[in-house]
């Protein structure tokens, strides 16, 4: 049975008040805890030391995205403070394969992330070196954009692959992710789903359970 991961996105929580927000979500699997540094995507929101604070109070543990620029020499750093994930853009690393082997070595799941953009061929192969691949289904920068349908191609090429290899792979979609939307990722292969507005929009154990239960109707 495919098991459906529901990681709320802090990028839509209330900062003043971030560790009551994570008590909020103790029922999700991980929390998607946003780096940006506005050179990489033009917007800026945390940097090691909140990422650092969270790691210490949250209940749950975290799936760090990076958004960043040189992702070869910060992307480490966050393994080393204990988050559960770290992933890092395709198009932000000089060496992906050995940044994602020293973030393994350290103790933390290495995932990769595609902006839309970004062509999947050149890393179908290099699947094996990798814990997660993010498929962003929005440019990435920014919370609350439309979900962009026309990734579902490339996701399941991913899911191909990952059959095709017999990986334990995890397949991450981030970016518009409703009730609505959920099944369509689904589908296409996606076991992990990163929901920002549409579980912090309401009450949050409500709205994750809504989503696991939205995804677990459809199958790839």
């Amino acid at each position: 049975m495919t098991v459906h991961r529901i990681n709320p996105s802090i990028l839509s929580a209330d900062f003043v008040n971030l560790q009551h927000e994570l008590e909020r979500i103790t029922t999700a699997d991980l929390v998607h805890v946003d780096v940006m540094d506005n050179h990489f995507v033009p917007n800026l929101t945390m940097g090691p030391p909140i990422v650092e604070r969270i790691q210490a109070v949250s209940p749950i543990p975290l799936d760090v995205h990076l958004m960043i620029t040189d992702a070869d020499r910060w992307a480490p750093g966050y393994a080393e403070m204990g988050a559960y994930s770290v992933t890092f853009h395709a198009e932000a690393a000089a060496d992906p394969v050995s940044l994602a082997r020293r973030i393994r070595d350290i103790g933390s799941r290495a995932g990769i992330a595609l902006k839309p953009g970004t062509d999947p061929e050149p890393y179908l192969e290099l699947l094996p070196e990798f814990d997660q691949v993010l498929v962003m289904t929005v440019e990435p920068g920014f919370g609350g954009q439309k979900f962009m349908a026309e990734m579902m191609p490339k996701l399941r090429r991913f899911a191909d692959a990952k059959a095709r290899l017999g990986l334990d792979l995890w397949l991450q979609v981030d970016g518009g992710i409703t009730v609505d939307t959920i099944g369509m990722a689904t589908e296409a292969g996606a076991d992990t789903f990163v929901a920002g507005s549409a579980v912090f929009g309401g009450v949050p154990e409500d709205r994750i359970a809504e989503l696991r239960a939205a995804a677990a109707t459809h199958r790839h």
